[in-house]
């Protein structure tokens, strides 16, 4: 009798367990293949080779992006992340400069300083700036050093080229980020996108689709849950009039639009399915539309496999506030050309694709 109850109990396991793994590869697209649409006039750009996971775009055209060499739960491969590849993964992540003005711009390694930051654990992940009344330019990090999750407070002094690091912010409610939007200096939208730190149940919470990752507000005075039950909650982003707040739900392939209050609650207002795993998302300060990047088949970028390589996508999301928003896939590329897409932004009629451990991709629209 125990043995046939033993041989029902993991009989009923199987099954449970095969069940999962047909959602878990609908929701990495494990199957899909990439449909490709080309830009004609694109370049990669020099300097980058192993990740250019998040960047922000100022209004003078200087593009601000995060590199890094990831560590492992899932892991990508510049940034070292919870398991995603690291193409190099000795070396500290970096933040980059470029000057979109330039007509074949190039990248330069920004100086960082502050007596209190640890540069060699350094491993930033997503970005945001904020521009002050007097027009300094905060420049807020998200950073893994040694596995943990931080925020990083940074002053960005232009002429001199450089960072000055002035706080390390870390909140019990910031565990596992992935992403960041600044709405003041020290004030910011974060998602974890994990409920789960140990690596074992983070790896179990995405292949029992848990969906228990969350959106915190964080200030120097209030921290708090203001969205969750997401499958994995991976970018975030702000309308350009501070109204709507924008955050893609990685493996339910949706972008959800926030109503936000004055008490920097957020109120859900509606959800688009897309047909690809949304990353991160970048806001035209002009026309309001989204940009973002996109990983066509996840099983090949969360399980890198040299001989399947993961291809990359870039979709703009066009009156997202609208009934019809209308929805257009401006890149997707097999990985040829540039793999694990993860975020795209533009100004003023050019194009900048990021990857979250391989190259950029500089295009004129």
């Amino acid at each position: 009798m125990a043995k046939l109850m033993v041989l029902t109990l993991l009989g009923l396991a199987m099954t449970h367990f095969k069940n999962h793994q047909s959602s878990y590869q609908k929701r990495l697209t494990a199957f899909r293949e990439v449909e490709p649409v080309d830009l004609p006039n694109c370049n990669l750009v020099k300097g980058i080779e192993t990740g250019s996971e998040d960047l922000e775009i100022l209004p003078n055209g200087l593009a601000l992006i995060s590199s890094a060499c990831f560590f492992s739960f899932i892991i990508y491969k510049g940034l070292k992340y919870p398991g995603i590849k690291s193409f190099d993964p000795d070396k500290p992540g970096k933040i980059l400069l470029m000057d979109l003005n330039e007509e074949d711009p190039e990248v330069l390694e920004l100086r960082i300083s502050g007596s209190k930051f640890n540069m060699s654990s350094f491993n930033p992940h997503g970005i945001s700036t904020f521009t002050d009344e007097d027009n300094t330019v905060y420049l807020l990090v998200v950073n893994h050093p040694d596995a943990k999750s931080t925020v990083e407070l940074f002053k960005f002094q232009k002429e001199e080229k450089s960072l000055l690091h002035l706080k390390t912010i870390r909140h019990e409610l910031l565990t596992s980020l992935n992403d960041i939007v600044a709405v003041g200096p020290e004030h910011f939208y974060a998602t974890n996108d994990h409920y789960f730190v140990d690596p074992c149940l983070r790896s179990w919470e995405v292949y029992l689709g848990l969906s228990w990752s969350y959106v915190v507000y964080y200030s120097p005075n209030e921290v708090k849950v203001v969205v969750d039950g997401f499958d994995f909650a991976n970018g975030i982003n702000i309308s350009p009039d501070g109204k709507y707040v924008y955050i893609s739900e990685l493996l339910a392939h949706k972008i959800h639009v926030y109503e936000k209050h004055a008490n920097w609650t957020l109120t859900s207002l509606k959800s688009l399915t897309l047909n690809t795993l949304v990353d991160n998302i970048s806001v035209d300060p002009v026309t309001g539309d989204l940009w973002i990047g996109c990983h066509p088949n996840g099983m090949r970028i969360f399980f890198y496999d040299p001989e399947h390589i993961p291809g990359s996508e870039v979709i703009q999301i066009q009156n997202i506030l609208t009934e019809e928003p209308k929805v257009t896939v401006v890149y997707a590329e097999n990985g040829t050309v540039l793999q694990g897409s993860t975020v795209a932004s533009v100004y003023k009629g050019k194009l900048l694709i990021g990857t979250v451990f391989h190259k950029a991709l500089y295009c004129k629209l």
